[in-house]
């Protein structure tokens, strides 16, 4: 059985003094601080975190911030996983009439007393998010945002009983419980309740609503978006605007919708998004927490991978790290040292705005725009941060827009206003985009099965010169990876995907990637379906162009390391070896002398 620290202290205190009571504390306390704190994944309640021995990255001066930059409607727009949801439970915390203030005990706020006197646990709060908010048509969506606000609504219930209400004042209270309320009733719903705890209180509520724009994005998906606009249009219209019973408000979301949209009529909204330098550290990982995290588990020697994969965002003047992916391969690296890094941020949603963007890019200028930001290089573009849903997919300049404000690329520099140089942030956006192209290549493979055939049957037949020019075919449609972004064998790892994705569409053939073989591991294996011929494919990029060098290289490494062997022990009588080497949309094929082969 667990007992807390106050029922053990209960539990061994005696009369003749507290010594024991003293002792076992001590003893706890120095328990608890040998013991690491868990990851707090998936964990976005603030007051869990801090009482129930989770790490915490201290963003308690985004409060501080709040109160002394001032705005009474401010949106905050980040990409997703970057904390906006753990912000807005501290928020909820930090000014609650109800809260247990000694959540903040360690944390810098308290530092600053005449703040902390004035605001802490001061206000009503009204906490809403609307992230769940996604049904196949608007009637269930509704349905779901009834049973959300009133789930919120719901925790107030001792306005029935407060003296300073009258009874017509509790009534409307009750008729925002019903399950058969009317959607211009819920449109009004948290204004009216902000009403009411004004009059109980006497005192304004501050009101959060958190991924405000996650019903929008769910019902262009669907098809009700005009519905879903209108109905969030009344809704923060009547919340927020003229609302003489809020204190302030505060919403989150990913993308800063138009305020032609949905914010007609709010004068009093404060926009500030990824490309504003105020709130820049308040979202995200600094550098500096990154190296704390690491130090305190541990991991500082995995600082530079953590970096190369996870860092590279800049939010305003601050270049910041993801913390979902942080938290999650640190997490990977206490149970496995040898754990590689992951996209764990791809695993949150579909990335469907970048295959809608790679799609696009049939244009020249577009496909070289995307090789060079995949090579690590930068781009210059205008940027409209205040889209519609309907206007995202329209053009390819706005779905430069999207990308940035979404954090598939972020902003090296800004030359005005909306100019921006564009870049991705790291090698997990980057291996995003990869696995789009690649899995555009493939199905484009699959429309063209002369092509492969042609491709298969040089290859069969020893052809050399006829594999290099169907594979240089190949090379010139997809778009390619360009030099310095990555190490060489990341480079080679591209060129042996797209020889797998023409590959895969031959049915009859085995095909073997990074099997082991000899005294390594070969790049390709094949065998062909009467089993008496096998093929051996080595790639190697050549890095300073030299296609021949690489190709010698290639051969020299499937000799060395005796590639062949494995199908020889299979029974395969012929043996077929290529060295493939590639440079940006150029290759070179190289056969091996058959007599040599092993």
């Amino acid at each position: 059985m667990r007992l807390a620290l106050a029922e053990i202290s209960a539990i061994i205190k005696t009369p003749e003094g507290t010594w024991k009571e003293t002792g076992i504390r001590q003893e706890c306390d120095g328990w608890m601080e040998d013991r690491k704190k868990k990851f707090p994944i998936g964990i976005e309640d603030f007051q869990e975190i801090q009482t129930e021995g989770f790490y915490y990255v201290d963003k308690t001066g985004f409060i501080q911030e709040l109160l002394e930059s001032w705005g009474k409607v401010n949106l905050f727009t980040r990409p997703r996983r970057f904390g906006k949801s753990l912000n807005m439970s501290m928020l909820k915390y930090f000014f609650d009439l109800h809260t247990d203030k000694s959540v903040f005990d360690r944390l810098n706020i308290v530092k600053e007393k005449a703040l902390c006197d004035t605001y802490m646990g001061k206000f009503p709060v009204i906490s809403i998010s609307l992230k769940s908010i996604h049904a196949r048509s608007y009637a269930k969506a509704l349905e779901m945002a009834v049973l959300m606000f009133q789930h919120e609504i719901g925790k107030f219930q001792y306005l029935l009983e407060s003296e300073q209400l009258t009874l017509y004042d509790k009534e409307m209270y009750e008729r925002l419980l019903r399950r058969d309320i009317q959607e211009g009733t819920l449109c009004y719903s948290l204004k009216t309740l902000s009403d009411l705890l004004y009059k109980h209180h006497g005192r304004k509520s501050v009101i959060l609503i958190d991924e405000y724009d996650v019903p929008l994005a769910k019902a262009f998906e669907q098809g009700y978006y005009d519905s879903m606009a209108l109905f969030l249009r009344n809704l923060f219209e009547q919340t927020l605007k003229t609302n003489e019973s809020m204190q302030f408000a505060v919403l989150t979301g990913c993308m800063r919708i138009s305020k032609e949209s949905i914010f007609t009529g709010l004068n009093n909204l404060r926009v500030l998004t990824i490309a504003d330098a105020r709130f820049d550290e308040h979202f995200g990982f600094t550098d500096k927490e990154v190296k704390e995290l690491l130090g305190y588990y541990e991991l500082s020697e995995y600082y530079d991978a953590v970096k190369e994969w996870y860092d590279g965002y800049r939010f305003g003047n601050t270049e910041v790290y993801c913390p979902w992916d942080v938290i999650n391969y640190c997490d990977a690296l206490l149970a496995d040292r040898k754990a590689q890094p992951e996209n764990y941020w791809s695993n949150t949603s579909s990335n469907d705005v970048v295959k809608r963007f790679i799609q696009s890019a049939d244009a020249g200028i577009t496909k070289q725009e995307i090789e060079k930001l995949i090579a690590g290089e930068t781009i210059q573009k205008e940027i409209r941060q205040d889209l519609t849903y309907q206007d995202m997919y329209r053009s390819s300049d706005n779905l430069w827009s999207v990308l940035f404000t979404t954090g598939y690329l972020t902003q090296r520099e800004r030359r005005d206003k909306k100019t921006f140089s564009l870049a991705i942030p790291n090698m997990e956006i980057r291996e995003i985009f990869t696995d789009q192209i690649m899995a555009l290549f493939k199905e484009d493979v699959q429309k063209n099965k002369d092509t492969v055939i042609a491709f298969c049957a040089a290859l069969k037949e020893g052809n050399a010169a006829e594999v290099e020019k169907r594979f240089t075919e190949f090379l010139k449609k997809t778009i390619s990876i360009r030099d310095t972004f990555v190490k060489k064998r990341l480079r080679e790892n591209f060129y042996h995907g797209i020889l797998l994705g023409i590959l895969s569409c031959n049915n009859v053939w085995i095909v073997s990637s990074n099997q082991e073989t000899g005294d390594g591991y070969s790049d390709i294996l094949l065998m062909m379906e009467d089993g008496e011929t096998g093929v051996v494919i080595e790639v190697k990029y050549a890095q300073n162009g030299d296609l021949d060098a690489g190709c010698r290289e290639a051969l020299k490494q499937i000799e060395d390391k005796r590639y062949g062997e494995v199908l020889r022990d299979e029974g395969t009588g012929h043996i077929l070896k290529y060295g493939i080497a590639c440079y940006k949309k150029r290759c070179r094929v190289v056969l091996a002398d058959t007599d040599k082969c092993t």
